[in-house]
């Protein structure tokens, strides 16, 4: 067994965002999703989720969960003179910040074991 701190073989690392072929989940450079493209993807509510790699609950939010919004908010506003438009914004604002906080599914890869000593 060799010590050093050379790199045994050329660099695997890509540079780009791939799906893993066994996975399917988003492999990135860093190993995860970004949470600020999430939450910037979250502008169309579900977006974000899928790209963790929450489908069933980014095609939930992005089907039933806005559309469902959107009526209450809509209902709201005819009895309050137009007011409840503004419980969008905040279910938008939810959105976005759940889609930050919630951990990734991304699957390490196995090619990597990292630095071995």
């Amino acid at each position: 067994m060799e010590y050093t701190d050379a790199p045994a073989t050329e660099s695997t690392e890509r540079p780009f965002a791939t799906p893993t072929p066994a996975t399917g989940l988003l492999e990135t450079a860093e190993g995860r999703a970004s949470d600020l493209v999430a939450a910037l993807l979250s502008i169309v509510p579900g977006l974000g989720h899928i790209y963790k790699g929450y489908r069933l609950i980014g095609l939930l939010l992005m089907f039933f969960g806005a559309p469902i919004a959107l009526a209450l908010a809509l209902l709201i506003a005819t009895g309050t003179a137009g007011f409840g438009i503004l419980l969008l914004p905040i279910f938008w604002i939810a959105v976005c910040i759940h889609v930050w906080a919630i951990p990734d599914r991304v699957v390490a890869t196995t090619e990597d074991d990292g630095e071995q000593y």
